[in-house]
């Protein structure tokens, strides 16, 4: 039987401001990975959101990123990796908190952003998030890029890790995410984002916008919550996956994450 899990960014709101159908979202993934303060979020949305997981049977997981509001956490930050350690920790604690109070645990950990971008290139960077996460709790699952740094500093840490792929990204041939700033970065269109999806579901490969395919071994698949028509996109990529017999579960349930 063929399974994968669903994730989304969410609990991106902030104050005054609300990013996101997070409402709308949340009965359709498996697991969620919630901000927590840093580059988006504050107490209030995040107690909101970690409700509305728990009303839906939706897995807990952090997204620390980079204390950057103003640019969303996409902008690199000059930090070291002691920095970069203890601003992952102190983003775990404050989310951990949040589901201790509602009797619930956290079940993963996906950097936000640039952070994540970062981490997938840089050792150093990758090593002090995986570090972060073993000081908190080592049975949490490290969601990153596969094959990346992020992979190989879990197994250095003795953590699980999960390999990520995004329906609703292209990507370059290296298997890094294409460049925002670059033409046909996103995909909007749900049909194409169901597609996507589905292969990498299937195949464990992906094919870039010069018409290559390459590997992309997945144990779970991204919508980001913020991107145009997200509803509509989770909705085709259920619907791709369930059609075709694959099992929507959250990594604890399907036992996916390696160490």
């Amino acid at each position: 039987m063929m399974r994968i899990d669903l994730n989304c960014d969410l609990g991106e709101s902030f104050g005054a401001y609300t990013l996101g159908s997070d409402a709308a979202i949340m009965p359709l993934i498996t697991s969620a990975n919630i901000a927590c303060g840093f580059h988006a979020g504050d107490p209030q949305v995040i107690a909101r959101t970690v409700r509305l997981a728990i009303q839906h049977g939706v897995a807990l997981g952090a997204h620390p990123g980079f204390a950057d509001l103003v640019g969303f956490g996409r902008r690199a930050l000059d930090a070291t990796p002691d920095e970069i350690e203890n601003d992952v920790l102190y983003q775990i604690g404050a989310l951990a908190a949040f589901a201790r109070a509602e009797g619930a645990t956290l079940a993963h950990i996906k950097p936000h952003g640039a952070l994540y971008n970062l981490a997938a290139t840089r050792p150093p960077i990758a090593n002090a998030i995986a570090r972060a996460i073993a000081r908190f709790d080592a049975n949490l699952i490290l969601v990153g890029q596969p094959g990346a740094a992020m992979e190989h500093a879990a197994r250095e840490q003795g953590i699980r890790f999960a390999r990520e792929g995004f329906a609703d990204r292209a990507y370059n041939r290296d298997g890094t995410l294409r460049s925002r700033r670059e033409p046909g970065a996103l995909i909007d269109d749900p049909r194409r984002a169901a597609a996507q999806a589905l292969q990498m579901a299937r195949t464990q490969t992906v094919t870039t916008p010069n018409g290559e395919t390459i590997a992309m071994p997945v144990d779970t698949l991204c919508v980001h919550g913020d991107s145009p028509g997200a509803v509509e996109i989770l909705r085709a990529v259920r619907d791709a996956l369930e059609q075709n017999s694959i099992v929507i579960s959250s990594l604890r349930q399907g036992d996916r994450a390696t160490r």
